[in-house]
């Protein structure tokens, strides 16, 4: 934009020296007249830009309605959006400036090389590598090796975010975490599962216990029928009178459910809803107790 200013001032020089020598009244407002046609074509270009910027916004959109939210996909749109602002507005601001001092010195070129070894420069290659070989998707449950362990929530062009337990949202930068060694609980969708041990007094109806436990699991929105039966249907797991203990009757389940789903919130809303459904069906929970006798 700035080029074409330039020459159209450039070529009318002469024309636009006499005219202001014989008319300088009208310098103010010869002014006024170049900010508006210069405010113009940066609205142009501007409305363009939005305009693209939409227009990428809505297919991705409907991509991801299509196939599903996935991080090659974020990361791609993160690209889009840097691109058209590049194509937009950065080059038509300067161009023709950018093009001579950054390709025509060769120590400025030199520069730039160096720079893209740089943080920024890394993030970016390395959220190219995480967005074409998929080490973990969005919504995937991930672990690093220090332990800490979230759900992968988005991909940006310099980090990651991923949400630990109480909201906490973490940020990993996209060079890190690529040469990080992770544990992805989610890898291929494959179902993740839990074992609950609920004790129950001697004088319960076995079946009846079986019963309100299962019934309270299949009623929580973390659980999921993740095991096969013969015919090949997907079920919930039963639940089995596993041993007589001390003081109690041992019911053992395996609980299954998604990948994205933090264990902490399962094992909450599990025991929540197994320990009220007792209670309510007059089950008791029997816990250990010391009779002391005492000698006179």
């Amino acid at each position: 934009m700035n080029t074409l200013i330039n020459n159209i001032l450039e070529s009318h020089k002469d024309e636009i020296v006499q005219y202001m020598s014989e008319n300088p009244g009208t310098f103010i407002w010869s002014m006024i007249i170049v900010i508006l046609i210069t405010v113009l074509l940066l609205g142009f270009y501007f409305l363009i830009a939005w305009i693209c910027l939409k227009i990428s916004k809505k297919i991705f959109a409907a991509i991801e309605k299509k196939k599903g939210k996935k991080i090659h996909l974020q990361f791609a749109e993160s690209l889009v959006k840097l691109a058209i602002i590049i194509i937009f507005i950065v080059i038509p601001l300067g161009g023709d400036k950018i093009g001579h001092s950054l390709l025509g010195s060769a120590a400025v070129l030199a520069a730039v090389v160096g720079f893209a070894a740089q943080d920024v420069i890394k993030d970016i290659l390395a959220g190219i590598q995480i967005s074409v070989y998929k080490p973990f998707d969005l919504g995937d449950r991930i672990e690093l090796a220090d332990g800490t362990s979230g759900i992968v929530e988005r991909i940006t062009m310099r980090h990651i975010e991923l949400r630990l337990i109480d909201t906490i949202v973490l940020m990993i930068p996209n060079s890190v975490i690529n040469t990080e060694t992770i544990k992805n609980y989610s890898y291929d969708y494959v179902p993740r599962s839990v074992q609950f041990s609920f004790p129950v007094d001697y004088k319960t109806d076995i079946k009846k216990a079986k019963q309100v436990i299962f019934d309270a699991i299949e009623e929580s929105p973390y659980s999921y029928p993740g095991k096969k039966s013969k015919n090949g249907e997907m079920i919930y797991a039963p639940v089995y009178f596993i041993a007589i203990d001390d003081s109690s009757l041992n019911m053992k389940v395996t609980v299954y459910y998604k990948p994205g789903t933090a264990t902490e919130v399962l094992k909450d809303d599990i025991n929540t809803r197994v320990f009220e459904a007792l209670e309510h069906a007059g089950i008791e929970i029997p816990y250990p107790y010391t009779s002391v006798i005492m000698k006179s």
